[in-house]
């Protein structure tokens, strides 16, 4: 099942894909020491959306793979290591609806005030 299946239904889906790069984003950092791109970003996005039937243009998946690495990199300049894994944790656990964490709604918030503050671009 992708992210954006399993994420919080009620959830913007553009926030929620965010969301979800984020978490892909901070986990290829702490286990493998890399950054996914920009590209790799989007091509992951557009992988998910196809999974639930969705679509969106290269541009606005480009835009949310640069929020999210925007926000992932934030997350892993402001954290220790060991803190920094936590957070990849509650993340990627967070995916899953059923899963409560504080972490994970408050990332989420910050998710849609990124959406907000850069809306998505036109198709």
């Amino acid at each position: 099942m992708s992210p954006l299946e399993t994420s919080v239904i009620e959830q913007d889906p553009h926030s929620a894909l965010i969301f979800a790069l984020t978490a892909e984003r901070l986990a290829a950092y702490y286990e493998h020491h890399i950054w996914l791109t920009i590209a790799q970003g989007s091509t992951l996005a557009a992988d998910w959306l196809a999974r639930s039937k969705s679509h969106l243009s290269l541009q606005q998946r480009k835009h949310l793979s640069e929020l999210s690495d925007q926000l992932a990199r934030q997350i892993a300049d402001s954290l220790s290591r060991e803190a920094g894994l936590h957070i990849s944790y509650e993340m990627t656990e967070a995916l899953d609806q059923r899963y409560i964490s504080e972490i994970g709604d408050s990332i989420r918030e910050e998710c849609c005030r990124l959406l907000a503050s850069s809306p998505l671009p036109d198709r």
